[in-house]
């Protein structure tokens, strides 16, 4: 994939997670896997995606992209029925730096490129 369809995807992915994070409970997809690890999966991914679309640098990609796990948590707290947890936030953040490192792994061992 070029850097122009990571970038697409992790837009794409970003308003996926806006969704899924302030729909009320009800319009909420369940899936037959833990919370937490429902949680760590969406944001590892969209680290990856990340970390692809604005290879290099991986820190400098997670300064901006935390206040929008923060962001996103905290609207729910005006959701009803939705609530934000720090456990929550921690474990997305958690999954965004792993997504992150990955890339940044990917990135450095493609050939032609370096740090």
């Amino acid at each position: 994939m070029t850097r122009n369809a990571f970038r697409a995807a992790f837009a794409f992915l970003l308003v996926l997670i806006v969704y899924l994070s302030v729909v009320p409970p009800a319009l909420r997809p369940v899936t037959p896997l833990p919370h937490d690890v429902e949680h760590l999966a969406i944001f590892a991914i969209a680290g990856v995606l990340l970390g692809l679309a604005f290879p290099g640098r991986p820190l400098a990609r997670a300064l901006p992209f935390i206040p929008f796990i923060v962001a996103i948590e905290l609207a729910q707290l005006w959701v009803p029925g939705r609530h934000a947890r720090l456990s929550d936030l921690a474990i997305n953040v958690a999954g965004a730096c792993v997504g992150l490192g990955l890339s940044f792994l990917v990135w450095k061992s493609a050939p032609g490129c370096g740090a």
